[in-house]
């Protein structure tokens, strides 16, 4: 028989890229959101985690093999970030009935592990890149903690195997998804190119000189299975990344010429896309009409805020992968070949022209 799988947060970046890969390889996916979006091959389940009356009634006759939770919900500060996120977590767990055979939870938080919540972002005495999953939590409040302290309560509890995830920067494609470089990147250089603005890095200048790397959906995918398949990747945190690491100052160039356009001189001053995008909305509706594009609302497609934390950090980062390589995952992924795609995907479901 195949196997079940929950995805919590299915019609986002990682969640569908995750649905996909287990569909592609024989299980059954059922996939909760709160207002899910139809996705070939998912059957949907639709829940809200911060109520546990109705997730408890949304889930009480599906009890999966694995579940893969891949969504979280921002607030204005990090003590709301805190109690909500920590709740839909444990709302989740003690909603699906106690496992009669072999589970396993997979959990997806993040590099701020290692670099901060929002209100502390790349503050403070950080560990030395390249980030190591040995080196355990800063001293200071952070809800990807209180996810996973739900995570392991509710494993000691119910006795099913678990996994966390701790991705870089994640290219990929969802509509309204608060968090997405990739297309972020793809409708400024659009509107760059439609307006005759320069496309300027909107970044730090330890950004644009200094080494990174950044996580495809798919391969994160990847990871979340073979974490979930295999015995030794058990009750462990992992970081994952493409494989690869790159400057900015390359990989601006290499999208600028994509898109058929040329990268501007960078002089080391700041940008903020939050800034440089801050009136384009009337203009992206204006493409999006004579294009017959699927999606007008800018809003609904970028993420300024978001890339601007990510490309204006001080400090440079990267992700070690030795733990799961030495365990096996040898899966590999070149970043410029990801945003390529993605930009192909967008241009093919009429998102960007």
């Amino acid at each position: 028989m195949a196997k079940t799988a929950l995805v919590v947060g299915a019609s986002g970046i990682v969640g569908s890229a995750t649905a996909a890969l287990l569909i592609e390889q024989g299980w059954r996916v059922h996939g909760l959101a709160r207002r899910p979006t139809a996705q070939e091959g998912v059957a949907p389940v639709a829940a809200d985690l911060q109520d546990a009356t109705a997730t408890a009634r949304a889930l009480e006759h599906l009890s999966p093999d694995a579940v893969f939770i891949t969504t979280w919900l921002r607030q204005d500060s990090e003590a709301e970030n805190i109690r909500v996120n920590a709740a839909m977590v444990r709302n989740l767990l003690d909603a699906l009935p106690k496992p009669t055979a072999p589970r396993h939870v997979a959990l997806v938080t993040g590099l701020k592990h290692y670099l901060g919540p929002f209100e502390a972002y790349g503050k403070g005495v950080l560990p030395q890149t390249p980030f190591r999953e040995e080196q355990g939590r800063l001293d200071v409040e952070n809800f990807y903690y209180a996810q996973e302290d739900e995570v392991f309560a509710a494993a000691e509890r119910d006795g099913f195997t678990w996994s966390v995830h701790r991705p870089h920067t994640v290219i990929g494609k969802a509509v309204g998804n608060a968090m997405n470089m990739g297309t972020t990147l793809a409708v400024y250089a659009t509107l760059c190119r439609e307006t005759g603005r320069p496309f300027t890095f909107p970044g730090s200048a330890a950004q644009w000189s200094g080494l990174t790397d950044m996580t495809d959906a798919g391969q994160l995918a990847r990871q979340l299975l073979w974490a979930t398949e295999t015995e030794a990747a058990h009750n462990q945190a992992f970081n994952i990344v493409n494989g690869d690491v790159f400057r900015w100052q390359w990989m601006w160039s290499r999208i600028a010429d994509w898109f058929g356009i040329e990268a501007a001189p960078f002089d080391g001053t700041a940008r903020p896309l939050e800034q440089q995008m801050a009136n384009d909305a009337d203009t992206w509706r204006q493409i999006a009409q004579r294009e017959k594009l699927a999606e007008p609302d800018l809003n609904r497609l970028a993420s300024p805020w978001h890339t601007d934390a990510d490309l204006g950090r001080p400090l440079e980062v990267v992700t070690d992968m030795s733990k799961s390589r030495r365990l096996g995952f040898t899966a590999y992924q070149p970043t410029d070949d990801a945003f390529f795609a993605l930009f192909e995907r967008l241009r093919t479901d009429r998102l960007i022209p």
